[in-house]
């Protein structure tokens, strides 16, 4: 097989691998398509946000005094932290999409000794229902507290605070984080649809 044959199968591959990731499940329900889909671009502003300011030290956020990773190891860099920080946010919003999607049903083929197996319902059901209540807990929480003037901590918002709503990168910071507050609501209602569905295609059987 010629370079010229093996580069051209690449971006083939590439499209058969992205239309298999998004090829919807029999009975999925439009509303839902549409909600599963819209969990990674609410979770996008802030992964971009976040790789924007502190990987790529844009100046988008204001600089509040020396720079500190918090509680990191000193052998993992705050930058490649955000950004691995930001990949698995997006990874785990992806999973939405396995819940109208057929890998969300039958276990692809990549994956080791379950592959063409039935995906058993709760196995999915169970994590998406405890993720959609975490995370509408804690991004209600964070953004009711942050309306308040306070951090997540509890401290009130100052001047000289990262995030206000003083500064136009502090508003830029509340812009990209408050579509966050979609993602748990998004969540629930895609995992309620995959639910109900796996439930009649049961009884069918």
């Amino acid at each position: 097989m010629t370079d010229s044959v093996v580069t051209a199968a690449r971006p083939r591959r590439l499209r058969d691998a992205w239309a298999a990731a998004h090829a919807p499940a029999a009975g999925v329900p439009r509303w839902a398509r549409t909600a599963a889909l819209t969990v990674p671009l609410v979770v996008l502003p802030s992964s971009l946000w976040r790789i924007a300011g502190v990987a790529l030290h844009l100046p988008i956020v204001r600089d509040t005094g020396p720079d500190t990773s918090g509680n990191l190891p000193s052998w993992l860099p705050i930058e490649l932290y955000v950004v691995l920080l930001s990949l698995l946010s997006e990874l785990l919003a992806f999973t939405a999409v396995g819940l109208v999607s057929t890998w969300g049903e039958v276990f692809p083929r990549w994956v080791p000794f379950l592959r063409g197996r039935r995906v058993p319902p709760l196995a999915a059901v169970v994590p998406g229902a405890a993720g959609a209540t975490v995370l509408t807990l804690l991004w209600t929480w964070a953004v009711g507290m942050l309306l308040a003037g306070r951090t997540v901590a509890g401290d009130r918002i100052t001047a000289d605070s990262p995030v206000n709503f003083e500064t136009w990168q502090g508003l830029l910071a509340v812009v990209a984080y408050v579509p966050l507050v979609a993602w748990g609501p998004l969540l629930a209602a895609v995992t309620v649809a995959y639910h109900r569905r796996r439930a009649r295609t049961v009884i069918g059987t």
